[in-house]
């Protein structure tokens, strides 16, 4: 056999390897509506971790965002009314910032200049979060039961007047 031959037998093989070994990785698979949600714990703005599992009993809303977004601070007004029209609800409003380390700072000051209301946490990147959600773009929304389970991992924006009949629906079970 030629260099050439082999070579060519060589690539085929380590590309067929790689196939077989993509398509028989495990995933974990994402949690369906009605089942329990993947918890995550990240650090609020004082530093003090915080898991959505803290707030079943409530409703939770979580908006994956960063400061460099302009998609998800285009929502941020709109964020900011849903909050206030639901701050007599039990109703939990996370904001989970994949913002990277040397971004802090910003995120901070984001927090204080548009005054941002709800529980802001800070994921240091593309964490743990976007693996266990399968979240590949932002801003990312998500619902959760009082119970702690999935409602819907694709959850309309606050910009959508879809969120609220999802929010009211969950409030009424």
């Amino acid at each position: 056999m030629n260099l050439s031959k082999a070579l060519t037998v060589t690539l085929l093989m380590g590309f067929l390897f790689c196939v077989i070994f993509v398509l028989t990785k495990e995933q974990t698979p994402l949690p369906q509506p009605g089942e329990a949600a993947t918890d995550f714990t990240y650090p609020d703005k004082d530093g003090n971790d915080v898991s959505l599992s803290d707030f079943v009993g409530s409703v939770v809303y979580v908006d994956v965002w960063a400061t460099w977004c302009g998609p998800c601070r285009a929502e941020m007004p709109f964020l900011h009314d849903l909050e206030s029209e639901y701050s007599d609800k039990n109703v939990t409003f996370i904001g989970v910032s994949v913002d990277e380390e040397k971004n802090r700072q910003s995120w901070l000051d984001m927090m204080v200049d548009k005054d941002m209301k709800g529980v802001q946490l800070f994921a240091d990147g593309w964490s743990q979060i976007t693996k266990d959600y399968a979240i590949n773009y932002i801003p990312r929304f998500m619902l959760f039961d009082t119970e702690g389970n999935v409602a819907d991992l694709d959850a309309a924006s606050p910009s959508s007047d879809d969120i609220r009949s999802s929010l009211d629906a969950l409030l009424a079970e």
